[in-house]
């Protein structure tokens, strides 16, 4: 399967000394790897919001219509979809694709194999629920210096090969960006001026079997 893997994740942005908050991911760019690694946060809590700063319904007035509670949540969520293996014995259950549905089990030279449509739909479903690559969804903390500090993050099943022969594997394919406050400090100790800005966070939304 051919596909355009079309990804972003968060630019790394240091800032020299004296001139803001060190460690500090703001950007999107350019790259193959998704899901987002964990950012490297700058350890002093005075770089942290104070309670003032954390007021739910300021902040969702400044986020506005970017605020998505399917992917974002304010409070610690449950859990966010099925396990690895629940996902897994669920691939039958899912709809197959059209490219699936026109593939010819005959082989291309020698005898024409005769196979009935029973038969045939056992082995199309069969193939189906051993190459299905499911979004598997889980909650991540982005900690107390993004709003909404909670993400639904997706992940590509990756335990096992998804082809017949071996060898490949599901990957992410498409991404989704989502748009979150992150609290960003320019300045130096007492001098220091902190606010909350909006950055763009980039998630899996699809996987597929690819190399």
């Amino acid at each position: 399967i051919r596909a355009l893997l079309l990804c972003s994740c968060l630019g790394l942005l240091l800032l020299r000394p004296g001139g803001g908050q060190p460690f500090l991911r703001l950007r999107p760019s350019p790259s193959d790897n998704l899901p987002v690694k964990d950012i490297v946060e700058h350890p002093d809590p005075e770089y942290d919001p104070k309670e003032q700063d954390l007021d739910e319904r300021t902040l969702r007035k400044k986020l506005g219509s970017h605020f998505d509670p399917g992917f974002m949540a304010v409070a610690v969520p449950g859990p966010a979809n099925a396990s690895g293996a629940e996902a897994a014995a669920g691939r039958g259950r899912a709809a197959l694709p059209s490219e699936l549905r026109r593939l010819e089990l005959t082989p291309p030279q020698g005898p024409r194999l005769k196979v009935g449509k029973k038969a045939r739909r056992k082995v199309l479903q069969w193939l189906w629920a051993y190459t299905y690559c499911p979004v598997l969804y889980t909650w991540k903390d982005l900690g107390i210096r993004f709003w909404p500090r909670y993400i639904k993050e997706g992940n590509c099943l990756a335990e096992k090969s998804c082809s017949l022969p071996e060898g490949m594997f599901c990957k992410p394919v498409k991404s989704v960006t989502k748009t979150f406050l992150r609290w960003h400090c320019q300045g130096w100790s007492s001098q220091k001026y902190c606010t909350w800005i909006p950055v763009q966070y980039p998630l899996i939304s699809e996987c597929k079997c690819s190399c």
